[in-house]
């Protein structure tokens, strides 16, 4: 087994593809999005197995709840867990448990000893993993690249995510249908050894020394909190994310209703909204390299947000598939576009004593203001219909960039990942 590199590459090193030009990052970032395509299978095997079992409408949304409520329980003690321990070996561990939990669930489902009750417990625990391992992923891609390509590392890698959601949907109902419904989670299994691949294969370079004294898990989450109520360069990022997603998830928790009521189409056509938007969050990627060679991280996120707000009011008049297609081209790409700059922002603010656990706490906000602002919207589109609620956010949303542009976001130009 080769070891490579215990240093991102200098500046000697060329740069001609970004962050692929870095074998480290171009390995792990093809095992991850393997991975990740697993995740996506699995999820929506998840949600055709539940309306099997049960059709009422609360036993498959419950679905989506022991999906998403492990972000809120576990994200921020994760990211402290991932500054106490060595995050490669408690990867390489947490995804080989993930690994037998599918070669388990699958057999369940194989000889038709699934339950609804099992199900979810399965969906739960697998959300869990993933909710701790996400900080000790990102806490990882600045080992992988010099500061200089981290921008484009963190765009590599939001490709590769929705690579894998337009990708997995497709697979897992091919899988289903002609190999039984127990393969989803035999090759999501089998995709996640990749990882583990990537991970063995790897090798991190040494922390830095520090002077710090040993920390509990308990104390770790409470300095990590401090830490970043002092920060003053991760409490803007974080002030310019809570002035975003709690508006921009309207159109992603109103997309199914766009669809019915507002297109007059029927579930196929949701399936192919959520792959245009995924597409959409790939071309923006490619814009994302444009913009960064002409703009500073500030007027990237407020060009993103304002793309943002231009998707939700075309979403607001879609009266016909192609309307709703472009409004998702758009969505998509904005989000992109926003979301790394916010993620680099939160990178760059971090010294490295508690990077994962302030990644934590960032990635807690985002989900945080998504759940809360979903709830939100849907009242408001019960209340005053589903166009006003994309009107009123979208206003929102534009609003929020005078009021929060003194909250000024990190740069790449003078970080020190290291210190």
């Amino acid at each position: 087994m080769t070891a490579v590199a215990t240093r991102p590459a200098t500046k000697r090193a060329g740069s001609r593809y970004g962050a692929f030009s870095h074998l480290p990052f171009t390995v792990m970032w093809a095992a991850t999005t393997c991975s990740l395509t697993g995740v996506a299978i699995s999820d929506t095997a998840s949600a055709w197995l539940m309306t099997n079992l049960n059709a009422d409408p609360r036993a498959v949304s419950m679905v989506q709840v022991a999906s998403s409520l492990p972000m809120f329980l576990f994200i921020l003690p994760a990211g402290a867990l991932a500054d106490l321990v060595e995050p490669r070996r408690f990867l390489i561990m947490l995804e080989s448990f993930v690994v037998v939990m599918m070669a388990i669930f699958g057999t369940v489902v194989f000889f038709g000893w699934v339950t609804p009750a099992n199900l979810l417990a399965t969906t739960f625990m697998l959300s869990s993993c993933w909710s701790v391992a996400a900080p000790a992923w990102l806490s990882i891609t600045p080992l992988l690249v010099p500061p200089r390509d981290l921008d484009g590392a963190n765009c590599a890698n939001s490709v590769g995510y929705n690579i894998s959601r337009a990708t997995g949907p497709v697979l897992a109902g091919f899988a289903m249908a002609k190999l039984g419904p127990a393969a989803p989670y035999w090759i999501f299994g089998a995709a996640d050894l990749a990882s583990i691949a990537a991970l063995v294969w790897w090798r991190a370079p040494p922390r830095p020394a520090t002077d710090r004294p040993p920390e509990s898990l308990i104390g770790a989450v409470k300095n990590g909190i401090r830490h970043a109520s002092g920060n003053k360069h991760l409490r803007s990022t974080l002030i310019r994310t809570v002035a975003v997603y709690p508006f921009a998830c309207a159109y992603t928790a109103l997309l199914p209703l766009i669809a019915r009521y507002q297109t007059g189409m029927g579930p196929e056509f949701y399936g192919v909204l959520l792959a245009v938007v995924s597409t959409g969050a790939v071309l923006g990627s490619f814009v994302l390299s444009w913009m960064r060679r002409h703009f500073g991280p500030d007027i990237i996120v407020a060009l993103g947000t304002v793309g943002t707000a231009a998707a939700m009011v075309l979403y607001a008049f879609s009266r016909d598939p192609i309307l709703a297609v472009c409004a998702s081209v758009l969505a998509g790409a904005s989000w992109t576009i926003v979301l790394v700059g916010l993620d680099v922002s939160a990178l760059l603010s971090l010294p490295a004593w508690c990077r994962a656990r302030g990644l934590g706490i960032f990635l807690a906000v985002i989900f945080g203001s998504v759940t809360a602002g979903s709830l939100v919207w849907g009242q408001i589109a019960k209340a005053a219909g589903l166009p006003t609620a994309l009107f009123v956010a979208a206003a929102g949303i534009l609003l929020m960039i005078p009021l929060t542009w003194q909250a000024k976001l990190r740069s790449v130009q003078g970080a020190d990942l290291e210190r």
